[in-house]
């Protein structure tokens, strides 16, 4: 696994919840990323609700420019979903950062496991130290319609 660069300067990574805007949040999700289009904003707010949530924010502004969500247990497992930088910030290494701030704080918990899914980021994952399922024969899903 490479070491990453740390976050920009001028950016700031909190996991404080009444930091998260979570209409900003909605927004983004619900309406520019593919995993979430459409979800209500009941569902978002349920979702920060009950779980471990990292912001990023201008230090200037206190503007939040991206988000990550993780399902945890702060023990064994932990599930990494709704990682979004804004459009206005990408390519500035904003999301690798977050996702490297997300990564350092499981471990510090001692989880041993952590898991996503991508549809076109795998690059961007595997820089911090992510990599395919080794035997996926082994997971399982249930999917509700």
């Amino acid at each position: 696994m490479t070491d990453t660069p740390r976050l920009p300067e001028g950016y700031e990574i909190s996991t404080d919840p009444a930091r998260i805007d979570a209409a900003r949040v909605h927004g983004w999700l619900s309406t520019d990323a593919y995993w979430a289009l459409g979800r209500s904003r009941e569902k978002q707010d349920a979702a920060i609700a009950g779980s471990l949530n990292f912001g990023v924010f201008d230090a200037l502004s206190d503007e939040q420019v991206a988000y990550a969500r993780v399902v945890t247990d702060r023990a064994t497992f932990a599930w990494l979903c709704d990682v979004y930088v804004d459009p206005s910030v990408r390519g500035k290494g904003v999301g690798t950062a977050l996702v490297r701030a997300v990564r350092e704080e499981l471990r510090s918990c001692g989880v041993k496991r952590a898991m996503l899914a991508t549809h076109d980021a795998h690059g961007v994952y595997a820089k911090l130290g992510f990599r395919p399922l080794e035997r996926p024969d082994h997971w399982m899903l249930l999917h509700f319609a």
